[in-house]
């Protein structure tokens, strides 16, 4: 039977710790203590590296800025294309129809289709516009009150305005729909008022795959930037990794401070083409609001939200990291003690 231990400060006797238990903690405590001296280690040379870049501005600087263009340029473009994506829906949930009546159609009977066309279930809302007050809305607007004081009649028809249902499928069921006015006896012309709208959103779709594609060799720029940027600072540490290597360091423990010198360019390289897209956006602002404006509406203009913030800093810290990686694997190798 095993004594009992004391312990002065319970005041109580316990059993001692079983021959495994205690090894299984000096398990956990050295563990714990290499990871301790892990992450230590990393940011010492984190910091070192920093201050490579610190005490080397101008060259830091170029590079840094080089990287920004090339990461501001996608994103503002991206960034831009979201707005006017956002400005597309908004005025998706306002689609109608325009029915512009014959010349023979007076006001009562357009009255009187509007009540038909109102009980369709297609149909949501119907307004109608006569001619008169069509007239008098485009004298009062256009400027051209005295040239159409010369008119013998008024040459505008009656026009009614549908608001079609919106289902499941709007696009298909407004179609429908506008087929169906156009075969109407009284109507001389059926226009969709959102038809330019998806020509817009067409381009929009264009215009964001080409954005991709010039993202695409805008990121090649920056991991070839980075990378001989990297190279001519491995050139100019030469002796410095030779004489690592003849006191036994590894090629880890080399590697990385050129790793966290690419993680830095990245890094700062996002970071300020997010302020050259926000400076972008703002010099946009006023502009933009005066757009809209003239239309009535309230649009703001938005720039990187925090999801694209985030994408931008991941995409900078990862092509710094790629390009350090790629140049120091191909010339890093190159160095030998002699």
């Amino acid at each position: 039977m095993k004594r009992p231990h004391y312990n002065p400060r319970r005041r109580s006797a316990v059993p001692p710790p079983a021959v495994g238990q205690g090894a299984t903690r000096r398990q956990r405590r050295s563990a714990v203590e290499t990871l301790r001296s892990h992450a230590r280690l990393h940011a010492q040379v984190m910091l070192s590296s920093l201050g490579r870049l610190y005490r080397g501005p101008l060259s830091s600087f170029m590079t840094t800025a080089v990287v920004a263009i090339a990461l501001a340029l996608p994103s503002g473009l991206l960034a831009l294309l979201d707005n006017l994506q956002r400005l597309g829906t908004a005025w998706d949930g306002g689609v109608s129809i325009s029915l512009f009546t014959k010349q023979t159609v007076g006001a009562a009977q357009a009255d009187r289709l509007s009540g038909d066309l109102a009980d369709w279930p297609s149909i949501a809302e119907v307004r109608v516009i006569h001619r008169d007050q069509a007239l008098a809305e485009f004298r009062e607007l256009s400027g051209f009150g005295d040239a159409l004081e010369a008119l013998d009649e008024n040459p505008l028809p009656n026009v009614l305005v549908v608001r079609p249902v919106q289902t499941g499928s709007p696009d298909q069921d407004v179609e429908t729909l506008l087929d169906e006015l156009r075969r109407l006896p009284e109507v001389e012309l059926a226009q969709l008022d959102l038809e330019w709208l998806q020509r817009l959103d067409a381009l929009m779709e264009t215009g964001r795959r080409g954005i991709l594609a010039v993202g695409a060799l805008l990121a090649l720029a920056v991991l070839l930037i980075v990378g001989n940027t990297i190279r001519l600072e491995i050139q100019n540490r030469r002796d410095e990794i030779e004489i690592s290597k003849l006191i036994g360091g590894t090629d880890a423990f080399i590697r990385r401070p050129f790793l966290y010198s690419g993680l830095w360019y990245g890094l700062l390289g996002a970071l300020l083409a997010w302020v050259l897209v926000n400076l972008g956006f703002w010099l946009l602002d006023a502009p933009a609001r005066r757009l809209a404006g003239l239309y009535d509406s309230a649009f703001l203009l938005g720039s990187l939200s925090w999801s694209g913030v985030g994408l931008l800093l991941l995409a900078g810290v990862g092509l710094g990291l790629a390009g350090a990686w790629v140049a120091v694997a191909r010339h890093l190798a190159d160095i030998e003690p002699r």
